[in-house]
């Protein structure tokens, strides 16, 4: 109960510094001025040899010109903060040009076709539009396309040969982004998340907003070092108001008030990027002056470098992880006990198809009530021939991720058959078991993925999820207890148990150096 006090805390304490930061005073222009907006987000996982494509976007978001302003104020995520940054600071004097927004689950490599589609359709918006002054992307920044390196650096680049110098570039990105030489050159302005979990996507694009307003302006002119760091730890439980990082975004924060100081990012990168750049960093924007931001810059890489032999959580093998639900019947009473699938989390990228936990609750838990997800087409497409209370035997598992994954026969009846968003949704019963068949993978950030299915969260011992991060709020109405699965998987927290080809070296903590340097 005491760590769920802390985390309630740190939530509200949080939120309170975020509304805060909403202050900046309209921009002084003697005429208007035109700003492009578009967002390009997908998080990659190297190792996932399924590519994602044009469905996966339209399975999440895909929209072009006009249509993206009323889905955006929907959302109230990055380009939300935007569009608010602008209404309140631009004094009526800006006019902003939606050129597109093309989002998806994180997920294996992006499909070259798609991805040079999607930068086309980027690079025309800008070209149509000579006059204006800057862009606002919104970008996750752990992009992977087929075939390349460095898909965000590579838009990036183009947009600024088309543009030249003074066309102003901001860019927001997870917390999670792998910043590299291109970027570092190409954009003015870089803001990342400052919390995780992430819980500030409209604080962050009205952050950079700001920045991107004042400077077209001309009220600030902002410099920006990008410290590369060796440095390779993640996966974890890295979370913004806990240790170890809890001193690290204190810091951050605390130095963004200082006069001069712009903006102050961390980024722990998402390790399942087989990517020559791969790596931590760190960035300080200062208002003209390069040796403040470097002082600033360091500062960060230094904490983070003291803090780098904290050990990660352990975790538990699906057998423990059932017999630790089974003896928490206080927690099963007054909610249930949530299983983060670490070695399959769909949030990281992999396919989720993993079918490790369901071997064990199959074999020790089909007398408790649990709802797990598993992605598997085929059989979702099979299982869909079948009506409702049919029973079926169906193979699953083992079809994408074959090097990890295995396939099982699941025996059950049919209770639940629509189209959802995730495509064919099935739900199988065997016993206490629900299991979650789709086409498509299903992270279960929400609870609302599991209640739109009719299934009754409080009712359930057991609750498979798969994402290391968000559900450890959003499920904090029903979660009593958390257990961190671990399993063979693409998604696997220990660096050196991945299969990287072009990982940068020496690195920490594959190799022994000495400092975050980069020489």
């Amino acid at each position: 109960m005491n760590h769920l006090k802390t985390i309630l805390y740190g939530f509200a304490a949080l939120s309170l510094l975020n509304a805060c930061g909403r202050h900046g005073n309209p921009v002084s222009l003697n005429e208007t001025k035109t700003v492009l907006f578009a967002e390009f987000m997908q998080e990659v996982n190297s190792f996932n040899p399924l590519l994602t494509t044009e469905r996966d976007f339209r399975a999440d978001h895909l929209f072009f010109g006009n249509e993206v302003v009323a889905v955006a104020e929907e959302d109230e995520m990055q380009l939300a903060g935007f569009l608010e940054a602008v209404e309140k600071m631009g004094g009526g004097m800006v006019e902003t040009i939606p050129i597109l927004q093309a989002t998806a689950m994180s997920g294996g490599p992006i499909d070259s076709v798609f991805y040079k589609t999607i930068r086309e359709a980027i690079l025309e918006g800008i070209r149509s539009h000579p006059e204006a002054a800057g862009i606002y992307l919104s970008m996750h920044g752990a992009m992977g396309v087929q075939g390349m390196f460095d898909p965000e650096g590579d838009i990036m680049v183009a947009i600024r040969a088309i543009t030249g110098p003074e066309f102003v570039i901001a860019v927001s990105f997870d917390l999670h982004a792998n910043n590299t030489r291109k970027r570092a050159e190409s954009a003015d302005i870089i803001v990342g998340y400052h919390t995780n979990p992430h819980r500030d996507h409209f604080d962050t694009g009205y952050r950079t907003t700001e920045l991107l307003l004042r400077t077209i302006a001309g009220e600030i002119d902002p410099v920006m070092v990008v410290n590369k760091m060796q440095l390779l730890k993640g996966g974890g439980m890295n979370i913004d108001f806990l240790k170890p990082f809890r001193k690290i975004f204190r810091t951050m924060k605390k130095m963004e008030r200082e006069d001069g100081v712009l903006s102050i990012s961390f980024f722990p990168v998402h390790i399942w990027i087989d990517d020559p750049e791969l790596g931590y960093s760190t960035i300080a924007i200062t208002d003209g002056d390069a040796e403040l931001a470097q002082e600033k810059a360091d500062k960060i890489a230094d904490m983070a470098w003291a803090v780098r032999t904290v050990p990660q959580p352990e975790g538990s093998s699906p057998s423990e992880a059932i017999e630790i639900a089974r003896e928490k019947k206080l927690a099963r009473a007054l909610g249930t006990v949530v299983f983060c699938d670490v070695s399959d989390a769909v949030g990281t990228g992999t396919p989720g198809e993993s079918t490790w936990i369901l071997e064990a609750l199959l074999a020790q838990g089909s007398d408790l009530i649990s709802y797990i997800p598993l992605r598997d087409e085929e059989a979702a497409q099979e299982a869909w021939g079948y009506e409702l209370n049919d029973s079926i035997v169906i193979p699953l598992g083992g079809k994408i991720d074959t090097v990890y994954n295995k396939s099982i026969i699941f025996i059950g009846k049919i209770t639940y058959r629509e189209e959802t968003g995730l495509g064919k949704t099935l739900i199988i019963q065997h016993d206490g078991i629900h299991l979650i068949l789709s086409e498509l993978p299903m992270a279960a950030r929400f609870p609302h993925e599991f209640t739109d299915l009719g299934l009754k969260i409080m009712k359930a011992d057991i609750v498979v999820v798969k994402n290391l991060f968000p559900f450890r709020y959003r499920f904090l109405a029903y979660n009593r207890k958390t257990v961190n699965v671990i399993t063979p998987g693409l998604s696997n927290i220990r660096v050196t148990d991945l299969k990287y080809q072009y990982l940068p070296r020496p690195i920490y903590p594959l190799d022994e150096v000495d400092g975050w340097r980069k020489e």
